[in-house]
């Protein structure tokens, strides 16, 4: 929920700020630039020293990087506060992600991974709506103060929990780490399966950041003439979709696969960036919002469990620092693409070309051989 306040106004605000189109997309891009240089080593530690750590210094990182976005005087202030605040996120949600792996068996974990994400979504649903009407009242950089103390109380709650501190789900796996091990999940033509994987989690968050996270606002606001706290409302119905689908998808995956549920999401997805486009109401941009959001959850479930299945149990944790240095990588450079595109031609074209991507990811993602242990499995 803290994470997400800001979610309805950000781009406006940065925009206020400094009216630079480049500028406003390094906003954006900060929250994933030092994840690109930290997210291997991380993943490595998990695999060494466990998770528990780096979970409760990821809460501790984000509630700092919130409080210095909420002293900003300055665009550069809210870039550094951004990128300190990606960071611990990154940090955090790489740790409780391989909890899940470790804890839970592969014929389930598409269940218990969704439910997880659901109700981390049911935050962000929260947090939204709530961050666009809390913006009118206390303003932008109360907002962002609200998020500091929320996810300093996430540090204070995880710092206590024994659960926690004293899990030992990696303990079966961890193994004297060294380079040639190392490489068994580096992406290559060697490890196509889990290069296809990593590539789709790049193309995700380039449309996900650039054109959802940056572009959206700024269209529905500037063009459509949509008010902040109306925006906070089509996040929500847009997370409400991810809601649904994390679930639901989860559990259809163990039972169908992973590859259909990504296939269905991500059509789901470019349909819905589309879809904005032609959307003549503010009844018809909530429901679409809710169907990008459905496509999205599908595939934010689906993909993270299929690199589980096919990475090797012991390099769990460096896959899955390998795959969020890709995500941030695409959360980087997709507001940097499209906001030139967006401010240069228009709504319409940044679309189409978001569109474009996600069907090279489809095809890329559809050469991916199934796993064989989850075959047997169901």
């Amino acid at each position: 929920m803290g994470m997400s306040l800001a979610s309805s106004f950000l781009p406006i605000y940065a925009h206020e700020l400094d009216p630079s189109g480049l500028m406003i997309g390094f906003v954006s891009s900060a929250w994933f630039l030092s994840r690109i240089f930290t997210e291997i080593p991380s993943g490595i530690l998990a695999d060494r020293i466990g998770r528990y750590k780096l979970l409760v210094s990821g809460l501790a990182l984000s509630s700092i990087g919130a409080l210095l976005c909420s002293t900003s005087i300055n665009i550069y202030m809210l870039i550094a506060g951004r990128g300190l605040w990606g960071l611990g996120t990154g940090l955090y949600f790489m740790s409780s992600s391989a909890i899940i792996f470790d804890t839970f068996h592969q014929s389930v974990r598409g269940t218990a991974l969704g439910t997880f994400q659901s109700i981390e979504f049911i935050g962000s649903f929260i947090g939204a709506p709530l961050g666009g009407f809390m913006s009118r009242y206390i303003g932008y950089r109360g907002v962002f103060l609200s998020s500091a103390i929320l996810t300093s109380t996430s540090f204070m709650i995880a710092s206590k929990s024994r659960d926690l501190k004293h899990n030992e789900g990696y303990e079966r796996y961890r193994i004297h780490l060294d380079i040639s091990s190392i490489r068994r999940v580096l992406p290559g033509v060697g490890s196509w399966s889990l290069t296809a994987v990593y590539i789709n989690s790049l193309t995700r968050m380039l449309t996900w950041n650039g054109v959802s996270g940056t572009v959206l606002p700024l269209y529905l606001n500037m063009d459509l003439g949509i008010d902040v706290e109306l925006i906070g409302v089509v996040m929500a119905i847009r997370t409400l979709g991810i809601i649904t689908s994390t679930g639901i998808s989860g559990w259809l995956s163990d039972k169908l696969g992973r590859k259909p549920m990504i296939t269905i999401g991500l059509l789901l997805e470019a349909a819905g960036l589309y879809g904005y486009t032609i959307g003549s109401t503010y009844l018809a941009i909530v429901s679409i919002a809710f169907i990008e959001g459905f496509g999205r959850g599908m595939i934010l479930t689906s993909l993270m469990v299929l690199l589980s299945e096919i990475a090797p149990p012991d390099l769990r944790g460096s896959a899955l620092g390998i795959y969020r240095t890709f995500m941030g990588l695409g959360g980087f450079i997709g507001p940097i693409i499209f906001t030139p595109i967006y401010e240069g031609y228009g709504y319409c074209p940044a679309a189409l070309s978001a569109v474009a991507v996600i069907l090279a990811s489809l095809a890329i993602i559809s050469t991916v051989k199934p796993s064989r242990s989850h075959t047997i499995a169901n």
